[in-house]
């Protein structure tokens, strides 16, 4: 199994932490009242959000409220994540690393409003085509995975308890396809029964980590079954304008974004240059032209838009939103 990260909400909701009171700011935000007037102006199709949430060095932006420890920070932050005037969803990036028990999945819906509408990553287990050739990975290094893709597995593990958690919230389901040496041919032959099967339940959302495998054919398929692209921002793929110009890329009634990290860089690497997460590093310009034409394309076409914001794309995702929302409504 991959490394567990520390910003992927794993021990998000620590088993036997304490009930603490949480302190509540009482004086006014200037800056909050001034980002709910940009919200005001932002069309309804589009939904920005961050990937994960819990991060310390967002305490006095996102967060003002004084928790009394860790444990209880990581529990509850997300109620007042989402009461952030800009933040219409959130990924739950944690998904992806082990099923996410579904005590936490009704948490996770009781302290989010009704029109809070998450993104959740499908376990990598099922969305891993070869195991790659790490000893992490045992017997199974360098193995084709049984499970890619397995329908039954999705609904029991993945679908069922994030349906039964958010009821008629429609929540869109990542399958994020890790990088592997198997051709774009094979990935559409073990996709087009998948989504045939799950896509009148679900919404799934395809995010591919090898260029080669992002098609006019994969691109055909998704649309014949309801399914949509993901527009990643990643180390090894093309840029989002390079998608966009691709035919059928943004033709469902919705559609993802998810800026992750710059070409060329490496996760380990941006996270240390990062961190704390609480100011903007390293601006990437084209990367907010390309989104801010992504979605006025999609708003002309009345598109819904999940955009997911990383901060090793930047340094600080909530900042990064703010200035491209700013951007995008005042100009």
């Amino acid at each position: 199994m991959p490394k567990r990260r520390d910003d992927d909400q794993l021990d998000l909701f620590a088993r036997g932490a304490r009930d603490a009171p949480i302190v509540q700011p009482d004086a006014p935000d200037p800056h909050r009242e001034d980002l709910a007037r940009l919200a005001s102006k932002l069309p309804p199709e589009v939904r920005f959000g961050t990937s994960s949430w819990t991060f310390r060095g967002w305490q006095g932006s996102v967060y003002r409220a004084h928790y009394a420890n860790e444990k209880a920070f990581l529990r509850d932050s997300l109620a007042e994540y989402a009461t952030h005037p800009l933040f219409r969803t959130v990924g739950i990036d944690r998904s992806y690393y082990a099923p996410v028990p579904i005590e936490d999945l009704r948490r996770y819906a009781n302290t989010t409003p009704p029109d809070f509408v998450p993104i959740t990553k499908v376990w990598h287990e099922l969305t891993t085509a070869v195991f790659p050739s790490h000893p992490r990975y045992g017997a199974r290094a360098g193995r084709r995975n049984a499970r890619f893709l397995d329908v039954a597995a999705f609904r029991e593990i993945v679908l069922d308890p994030t349906r039964e958690a958010f009821g008629a919230r429609a929540v869109p389901f990542v399958l994020e396809i890790p990088a592997s040496p198997i051709s774009a041919k094979e990935l559409e032959r073990a996709l087009d029964p998948f989504l045939a099967s799950v896509t009148g339940d679900a919404r799934i959302a395809v995010e591919l980590r090898r260029p080669e495998w992002l098609t006019t054919r994969h691109l055909d398929m998704l649309r014949a079954h309801g399914a949509t692209h993901v527009f990643n921002y990643w180390e090894r793929m093309p840029t989002i304008r390079a998608q966009l110009a691709l035919p059928g890329a943004l033709s469902q009634p919705y559609s993802v974004v998810r800026l992750l990290i710059p070409p060329g860089r490496r996760y380990a690497e941006e996270k240390e240059r990062f961190a704390p997460f609480d100011a903007i590093v390293e601006r990437q310009p084209a990367m907010r032209d390309d989104v801010i034409e992504l979605l006025r394309r999609a708003v002309s076409e009345r598109i819904e838009v999940f955009v997911i914001v990383n901060n090793k794309v930047e340094g600080a995702s909530p900042i990064t939103i703010e200035e491209i929302v700013r951007r995008m409504v005042i100009g």
